[in-house]
């Protein structure tokens, strides 16, 4: 018996068809079944289980960004802190009078009442580390990172 080539095509379209309609109506039932075992009470400590690695991975991830940004925030308010002090024209005076110098003091009045002292202040704090022999630069520059 001989199975001609129209016939065989005629067979593998019609098997086709029944396979992916089997295939569709055994991928409803399990999927019911999944569903219906996922809202059931027997499958929340599984749940737990599965999803506790995801969750740990979450945390850690967080925690490593928020110390992070609490690093960079704080020290950049340090930064901050210590140039609005520089600028500020009332610890000069304060400075000068601790020192009993009258002479400062005036200076630094006549400065600020003509608004020159935030100037002056700006100037004092342009040195560089090669000016201040006093300060030296502990840590190296560093490129940004970028990502996670």
């Amino acid at each position: 018996m001989e199975i001609e080539a129209s016939l065989l095509a005629l067979y593998f379209a019609i098997w086709s068809v029944f396979y992916w309609f089997l295939s569709q109506y055994i991928a409803s039932l399990s999927r019911d079944k999944w569903v219906e075992y996922v809202r059931s009470p027997d499958s929340d400590e599984m749940l737990l289980e599965a999803l506790d690695p995801i969750v740990e991975e979450i945390e850690n991830r967080m925690d490593e960004k928020l110390e992070t940004f609490m690093g960079k925030f704080f020290g950049s308010i340090g930064k901050m802190t210590a140039q609005a002090k520089d600028l500020n024209p009332a610890a000069d005076i304060k400075k000068a009078m601790k020192q009993g110098d009258w002479g400062s003091v005036l200076l630094e009045y006549v400065l600020n009442k003509s608004q020159l002292g935030p100037v002056l202040g700006q100037l004092k704090g342009s040195k560089t580390p090669e000016q201040d022999p006093n300060k030296t630069q502990t840590t190296p520059k560093t490129p940004p990172k970028f990502g996670l």
